[in-house]
């Protein structure tokens, strides 16, 4: 039996979330909440496996809830149900950790569909969001970093100062300028701080 929480504030949408749910032998509508934060405590207390969540609402929205929900109790899956699919709502509730986004003029088929998914651990996306995402993804990038880059790179994030990285490198601290410059530009940042972290998101740093 999948334990599902709805979280909304408006009473109406929750009202014909349950009863497109209720009728399904295995979904059990656990509880309500009509909003991020009451969705937090109800989801820990009603022990779910699944929050179905809007993004827009009072005292604490769907994005902070989500984060929060990750860092408590990240064996619950948070499904996004919006009616917003802009770059604004959507990577933000990625990025914290939804397991899927949706649109409220889904079908109900879909909701059903996407509730089971998400509880066997399938990322789930309506296909406005998905070709949404597969755009970010597209978008022209910036040139790797050549070898001698990412060297310059992991003794800057090593603590290194451009005198020092060069005397390791054998080059000039004028290379290593032009080389944090290049480094700058192709991850799209504008300082030693910043390059570092970006090469840690990306993966280039270990």
């Amino acid at each position: 039996m999948i334990r599902l929480l709805l979280v909304d504030d408006h009473p109406i949408v929750r009202g014909g979330l349950r009863a497109a749910f209720e009728t399904e032998p295995d979904i059990d509508v656990a509880g309500e909440a009509a909003n991020g934060r009451e969705g937090i405590d109800r989801a820990a207390a009603l022990e779910v496996d699944i929050v179905l969540m809007d993004l827009r609402m009072p005292e604490m929205d769907g994005v902070t809830a989500i984060t929060a929900l990750r860092d408590s109790h990240p064996h619950i899956k948070v499904l996004v149900l919006t009616t917003f699919d802009g770059d604004s709502d959507v990577l933000p509730a990625i990025e914290a950790g939804a397991t899927g986004y949706l649109l409220k003029d889904a079908p109900t088929e879909e909701l059903l569909r996407a509730v089971r998914a998400a509880a066997a651990g399938e990322p789930v996306l309506s296909p406005s969001v998905a070709g949404r995402l597969m755009g970010q993804v597209r978008r022209p990038v910036k040139a790797a970093l050549t070898d001698r880059e990412l060297q310059v790179l992991a003794l800057v994030a090593g603590g290194a100062s451009n005198r020092q990285a060069a005397a390791k490198l054998f080059i000039s601290e004028a290379s290593i300028k032009t080389h944090l410059l290049h480094i700058y530009d192709k991850l799209g940042v504008r300082d030693r701080a910043a390059a570092v972290g970006e090469g840690y998101r990306r993966g280039l740093l270990s």
